[in-house]
């Protein structure tokens, strides 16, 4: 079986359509999730882009695994997605980018490694790798004929000013993105295999910088779409919590329009719902090439001997609650899609279960008929592809959120806080949203929605005391999650006269 691994990185679980957007065109998507499983209630375990992806690629929580923030290294000592398919003979290899910062410990000097978070994950090869300065798709736009003399300034519009923002195209055209890139170099790939392979496609939209070429920049009016989930003010949003303060006063324009300064808060609406519908330009833009890589794999007759596996690292705020970006404890940052396409497996199904990127490991192993180690995290979802309803699977979400500040200690100074306090985890179930935070006494205030009653999040219950019960069931219910999965990479060991003996189904010799 072959295996083709695609992440379109900042995408929001809720807007393809084929989940039910009430905008956004997605016909390739849609069509790919009518011949698969498709899991509604699929969530991320952590963001930024490198805890969210040390999640996905080692089945490991992010209390587990401890890459808490863009440039936390990853511990070699954790057994990845890529290492685990070399083991079962593939040669896992990437296109665009991981963002997994090295183990320090293993270089030396000055290795260059050693100054990015943008490394690539152990057991990886590697065909294209896309870092954020963009240098392999500007020398591959140069070749094409276009003007990159500005280097990343190919990201301003082509006419007029950056900001406010105007949904106006850049440069270059539909064909020339660096998802049109990436797509045509795994099908030109492609066309050299010989033997069963393993290919992480790795996207880059839609996340920012929000700007998209035509037809795409015009194909959504920012007229569209509901209304923003948020309170009426920032100010009333600001109250609401500390860290919905600190965001709101810190997060700045220039992370999500290139050539645009200042505060998010100075955007007005009009400008709001235009970057929302470049957005959804950028995922249809996507959606194309993803169309382009599903045909190209028809044509070399390999649709029925590949397992597909489509999905994002972390979500996008997209002005709801009056952010951007992927951060706190917010559906819109860890809600991702996630659609499934197994040979063997179910076509055109929808899981309503909870499911988790940590799944997507242990998943990938056992469909390939490699060892699915026993410490994982995350579940095998090869059941749920084939129609099998397991009694036990899990009832809620779980995600963690760190916001320490390591090298400016900007956090730990806003909030007054030491490093190891920075930090949420969730509990998310049917009805009920729970947030902890670290360091509680003394700390930051935890959360509790209704989210049956209060889907938007805008009442904190956590205090009331006619809500006391249910906060304690939903804390009680997190310690047991994490009590649950600590690391027992050896605790399920032990060493007897007879020699290690490893708990399971039957004791056997590990």
């Amino acid at each position: 079986m072959n295996v083709l691994l695609i992440t379109a990185d900042q995408w929001r679980g809720d807007s393809f359509g084929a989940a039910g957007h009430p905008v956004v065109k997605t016909p390739n998507i849609d069509r790919l999730a009518g011949q698969s499983v498709m899991f509604s209630r699929h969530f991320a375990q952590a963001v930024p882009c490198s805890p969210a992806r040390a999640c996905l690629y080692t089945g490991l929580y992010q209390m587990t695994n401890r890459v808490c923030r863009n440039g936390t290294p990853l511990d070699r000592r954790h057994d990845t997605l890529a290492l685990a398919a070399r083991r079962a003979g593939y040669d896992p290899t990437q296109f665009g980018y991981t963002d997994v910062a090295q183990d320090p410990r293993l270089h030396e000097g000055r290795d260059p490694w050693l100054t990015t978070y943008e490394g690539v994950l152990p057991g990886m090869s590697v065909r294209v790798r896309l870092p954020e300065d963009g240098k392999p798709w500007l020398s591959w736009l140069k070749a094409r004929g276009v003007d990159v003399s500005k280097g990343l300034d190919i990201y301003l519009p082509e006419h007029g000013p950056a900001d406010p923002p105007r949904g106006a195209p850049p440069a270059y055209s539909a064909d020339d993105t660096e998802t049109a890139y990436l797509a045509g170099e795994f099908l030109r790939w492609l066309g050299e295999q010989d033997r069963p392979w393993f290919a992480h496609v790795s996207f880059l939209r839609p996340h920012p910088p929000f700007i998209v070429p035509e037809p795409y920049a015009s194909m959504y009016s920012p007229d569209q779409g509901p209304d923003f989930v948020r309170a009426a003010t920032p100010q009333a949003e600001a109250a609401q919590h500390p860290y919905i303060a600190y965001s709101l006063a810190t997060v700045q324009k220039t992370n999500f329009v290139h050539g645009a300064s200042g505060s998010i808060g100075d955007w007005d609406d009009a400008a709001r719902r235009q970057i929302r519908a470049t957005y959804w330009g950028m995922i249809s833009e996507v959606d194309a090439q993803i169309g382009r890589i599903m045909e190209g794999l028809e044509a070399v007759d390999m649709t029925d001997d590949t397992l597909v596996v489509l999905t994002s690292d972390h979500g996008e705020m997209l002005g709801d609650r009056h952010l951007y970006g992927k951060l706190g404890w917010f559906d819109q940052s860890f809600h991702v899609p996630l659609i499934v396409r197994d040979p063997g497996g179910r076509r055109g199904a929808r899981i309503d279960r909870f499911t988790e990127s940590v799944d997507i490991v242990p998943t990938i192993l056992e469909r390939i008929g490699a060892p699915v180690p026993d410490h994982l995290d995350g579940r095998s979802l090869v059941p749920l592809l084939e129609g099998a309803e397991p009694s036990t699977w899990r009832r809620e979400a779980h995600w963690e959120f760190d916001f320490r500040e390591v090298a400016t200690g900007a956090t730990e100074q806003a909030f007054g806080l030491p490093l190891d306090a920075l930090n949420l985890a969730v509990v998310r179930g049917d009805r009920f949203k729970y947030v902890h935070f670290g360091g509680q006494s003394g700390g930051l205030p935890p959360l509790l929605f209704d989210m049956e009653t209060d889907p938007g999040e805008l009442t904190n219950l956590a205090d009331d005391p006619a809500w006391r019960d249910v906060r304690l069931e939903m804390a009680e219910k997190l310690l047991s999650w994490r009590a649950r999965h600590l690391d027992r990479r050896l605790t399920g060991i032990e060493l007897t006269d007879a020699g290690p003996v490893a708990a399971g189904l039957e004791r056997r010799k590990p």
